[in-house]
């Protein structure tokens, strides 16, 4: 498939990214704004990732669909993501949950918010329509999917990775032919079926899907129109479609080396933490540094990082830790670390394997280990956190892996925006 075709499928498709759900898993974090919007990597929002994927795959017609505590997301998209052109037929465009079809605004499910703008979608005759999670972590050229897409002659194309059989509950399971037909699709199985010539593997749905346009117009309909229905891809869409239509799997793979592709579910207060700590990393799978692939964000105009004070016991340094611009380490170490824009740690603390969100204030003598120090918090004097989990318990958000979440109501501070 030349590039000139590849660009030919990506101009012809609108992307739709469902973004309104909470991610209730990540506790304090979404309180107060949706998963997509939940600050990742130093600099970035979740939603950066997807979009960035969009943009670098030549796929410049692009819907987001919001719904729970949207406010936070909206003003980092129309900060960000405002540069692409009208005249040339780019967007990217909000679509909230609205009154279109009922009195009942809110989306019923991931299908239903597709379907609650399906007046729009068709507007714009897109030739085929790609479905995004909003709340991943990877980097993708949906190009070579859309390119696999339309050679295997599918209605439905389903990205999909192999993951552990104990963490396949938390996906959609699928069972494949030699030619990656799909056979079978069920979210989030008690008992997922396993890869064929594989004992302790699955292969799971990533929430990528590529339709074309009608044949999903055609669903959303029959679908809306069906009692008892979820409304949800997974749940109701794909399994009803299996066995009548052409549906695929399209493995996420490294094309040159053939391996699992990196991919991270970052719903957890662990999961978030894991993925943030990887990219400490001196070689990490997510290269955030590929000039070939760069993620696209929202970026404040903040002075360069700095580091003051080289006393004995008071030495302002960093080691083997991602510090954004703004931040100032008076005096202070941080250690195996992740400091988001504008973070300040001042004399005789100590940071160590902490990942800490922006405008947050370290005061003198802490030990922080091991802990989410959210946006905004003031870590008053001489407090310790991640050292006692059972004493960190009865104040904070403790994970099952004992990474201690920390937001500015848990420090009896009164609530900011949270953005």
């Amino acid at each position: 498939m030349s590039e000139r075709h590849i660009s030919h499928l990506t101009r012809s498709t609108i992307a739709l990214i469902l973004a309104g759900g909470r991610g209730a898993r990540l506790k304090n974090m979404t309180d107060w704004r949706a998963k997509p919007a939940v600050p990742f990597g130093g600099k970035f929002r979740i939603i950066d990732f997807p979009l960035s994927n969009c943009m670098n795959s030549g796929i410049r017609k692009i819907g987001i669909l919001t719904q729970y505590k949207a406010h936070s997301l909206i003003l980092h998209i129309q900060q960000g993501w405002g540069f692409l052109r009208g005249e040339f037929g780019e967007y990217v465009e909000l679509f909230p949950a609205q009154q279109r079809h009922d009195e009942d605004s809110w989306y019923k499910g991931t299908a239903d918010a597709v379907f609650q703008n399906i007046d729009i979608l068709r507007t714009r005759n897109p030739k085929h329509i790609l479905v995004l999670a909003g709340d991943h972590i990877y980097k993708m050229d949906y190009g070579d999917m859309l390119a696999d897409h339309v050679n295997k002659n599918a209605d439905l194309t389903i990205g999909c990775i192999e993951v552990s059989l104990e963490d396949a509950a938390a996906f959609g399971v699928m069972d494949v032919d030699e030619n990656r037909r799909v056979r079978a699709f069920v979210e989030k199985p008690t008992n997922p079926p396993v890869m064929s010539g594989r004992t302790d593997t699955a292969l799971a749905s990533m929430g990528i899907y590529i339709f074309n346009a009608d044949f999903l117009y055609e669903q959303l309909i029959k679908d809306a129109d069906t009692k008892g229905s979820s409304r949800d891809f997974g749940k109701d869409i794909i399994p009803a479609v299996i066995g009548k239509y052409i549906v695929n799997a399209y493995p996420f793979l490294d094309l040159q080396s053939g391996a699992q592709s990196y991919w991270r579910d970052v719903g957890t207060i662990d999961a978030y933490w894991s993925a943030n700590m990887e990219l400490i990393g001196v070689n990490p799978e997510l290269n955030l540094y590929d000039k070939n692939w760069p993620i696209w964000t929202y970026q404040e105009q903040n002075p360069p990082a700095k580091f003051v004070f080289d006393d004995e016991g008071r030495r302002g340094m960093a080691i083997d830790s991602m510090v954004s611009g703004g931040c100032i380490i008076s005096g202070a170490t941080v250690g195996h670390s992740l400091l988001f824009s504008n973070v300040r740690v001042n004399s005789f603390s100590t940071v160590q394997d902490s990942v800490v969100l922006p405008d947050a204030t370290i005061s003198r003598h802490c030990r922080i280990t091991k802990a989410i120090i959210e946006k905004g918090c003031e870590v008053p004097e001489g407090t310790v956190i991640g050292e006692n989990l059972e004493e960190d318990k009865k104040r904070y958000h403790v994970s099952p892996n004992g990474v201690v979440l920390v937001s500015p109501e848990m420090l009896g501070q009164k609530l900011r925006y949270v953005r």
